[in-house]
């Protein structure tokens, strides 16, 4: 059964996101991921308890990203995600694009897959 990897952060640059995202997205197909999303917030409302700015501590100007990586399996995601670290085309920029502090990420299996 496949995995996900969920990932929220906050960001302020879009175009910056962007260039960052693009970059890593194939050297996570190349170690095994199948698919590799990346959304910059567009329709994200703020909510009267919680929403994803809370969640984030977003400041001023900072916009909810929201991303997912799908693996073919867990053990396929652990293998990955330890030659994603290596590889090293992974070394993060002088400034990255996203407070890496209020990000947060989890793994997840998948428990209703339906397609169209």
């Amino acid at each position: 059964m496949s995995y996900i990897d969920g990932f929220v952060a906050p960001a302020k640059d879009r175009q910056a996101y962007l260039d960052m995202a693009a970059k890593a997205a194939p050297i996570f197909i190349e170690h095994g991921a199948l698919h590799v999303v990346e959304g910059f917030g567009h329709d994200v409302p703020r909510g009267e308890v919680t929403d994803f700015y809370r969640a984030l501590k977003a400041e001023e100007g900072e916009t909810p990203v929201f991303s997912w990586i799908i693996w073919p399996d867990k053990a396929t995601r652990d293998a990955g995600w330890e030659k994603v670290m290596a590889d090293e085309r992974m070394k993060p920029p002088a400034e990255m694009p996203f407070d890496g502090k209020r990000m947060f990420w989890g793994g997840f299996e998948p428990i209703v897959d339906l397609k169209a």
